[in-house]
């Protein structure tokens, strides 16, 4: 084998650590790649030679930074501790300049020495600090918020500074401030009701009828009475009862009455017309329908003997005799002016006559009342009342 020269083997190291040290593309830095150099040993006549592993740059630059993270994290920690400690040792201050001006304060507002700061001290304290006149209201309010012990008095332990005082004071003049401005606008709600209530009112007179009101109110009962007058031809005939100034002006108001052509289809069509006029008096109105359903009534039995006479008759039987019939038509007669005298006497006193069984109730339901007013005031009658809740409904459901 060819012997390696010294001068070679030199040159071969030289070569190699040359080699070894390449520039970082990435951080410009010159490091050592990952290689395994050659030792070449020369012993004798021939040249021996062994790998040696370098370590690559990266492993090394791995190391540096773990090791220089490690340390940055040690330094915040401690940094952070350091913070807390001063912020602990701030926050002591604050509460022992706290705690001393707390009690600076409750020895000038302990008036009488005793320990404690009764309502009247805390009043004239404040007052004193503050320059401005503070109500007893405010003060027991102020007591109240910081009176733990809840006996009426304040104790050191429960004092606090002029400075939490004062903030409170403001709180409760916003708190008041607000009440106030919520109690206003609570009043003007209540007083457009009101005024509504007041104007759905105008519009559906249902207030206390005045004595002409009362008089007129008496009127339309004329109407049952001349159609019933019919079924007293066997009382007002006889002899005694044409003496009576009572029959002969009834006798002049039924021919008045008969001479008008279609009186009793007048009568009832101007009735039904002016009842459903809500500016005139509830009691007119009132009285009007139930004569109405009054005249109605009278028609009934009428048919019922009508009928009852013809199904006899057609059945072979006797019909009702003539001293029957008499006793029915007084019957009739009498309990007409019992109802109507009832009425009349009622109507006058300003009272509805409402205690008609059956019928009254009836021209209760038919009465327009403030609950017919939609909310925007506008009147609704019953018969489109359901109409108009159906569409509410329906609207409401939309949105």
């Amino acid at each position: 084998m060819q012997q390696i020269s010294v001068a070679t083997v030199i040159a071969a190291i030289s070569i190699s650590a040359t080699d070894a040290f390449v520039a970082n593309p990435n951080t410009g830095r010159t490091h050592l790649p990952t290689t395994c150099a050659t030792n070449f040993v020369t012993t004798g006549s021939h040249t021996s030679h062994r790998s040696i592993r370098i370590p690559s740059a990266t492993q090394l630059y791995n190391t540096e930074d773990d090791d220089a993270q490690d340390n940055e994290i040690e330094r915040l920690q401690k940094m952070a501790a350091k913070l807390r400690a001063e912020a602990a040792s701030l926050e002591a201050d604050k509460a022992n300049q706290r705690a001393e001006a707390a009690e600076k304060a409750f020895r000038k507002f302990d008036i009488n020495s005793d320990g404690e700061v009764s309502l009247t001290e805390l009043k004239m304290g404040l007052e004193k600090v503050l320059k401005t006149e503070i109500s007893d209201k405010r003060v027991k309010e102020l007591m109240e918020v910081f009176d733990k012990s809840g006996d009426g008095s304040l104790q050191l332990d429960d004092f606090v500074t002029v400075e939490r005082f004062r903030n409170q004071l403001e709180a409760l003049a916003r708190e008041e401030k607000r009440r106030a401005v919520e109690a206003g606008q609570e009043s003007k709600r209540q007083e457009q009701e009101a005024l509504l209530a007041e104007a759905k009112l105008e519009f559906l007179n249902d207030k206390e009828p005045t004595t002409k009101d009362k008089i007129i109110s008496v009127l339309p009962y004329l109407f049952p009475l001349m159609d019933g007058v019919q079924y007293g031809r066997f009382l007002l005939g006889s002899d005694d009862a044409s003496a009576n100034p009572f029959v002969a002006i009834l006798a002049l108001l039924y021919t008045l009455y008969r001479s008008i052509p279609f009186s009793g289809f007048a009568a009832f069509f101007a009735l039904n017309t002016f009842s459903g006029n809500p500016s005139i008096n509830r009691l007119v109105r009132f009285n009007m329908q139930q004569a109405i359903y009054l005249d109605i009534a009278l028609i009934v039995p009428s048919l019922l003997i009508g009928l009852g006479g013809l199904i006899v008759g057609a059945a072979g039987g006797t019909p009702l005799s003539n001293q029957a019939g008499e006793i029915f038509s007084d019957v009739m007669f009498g309990t007409l002016l019992l109802t109507l005298l009832y009425c009349a006497g009622s109507s006058l006193l300003g009272k509805e006559p409402d205690s008609i069984p059956l019928i009254s109730q009836k021209v209760k339901d038919r009465m327009p009342t403030i609950d017919m007013f939609d909310n925007d005031g506008k009147f609704v009658p019953m018969e489109f009342r359901g109409e108009n809740d159906d569409d509410k409904s329906g609207k409401d459901e939309d949105k």
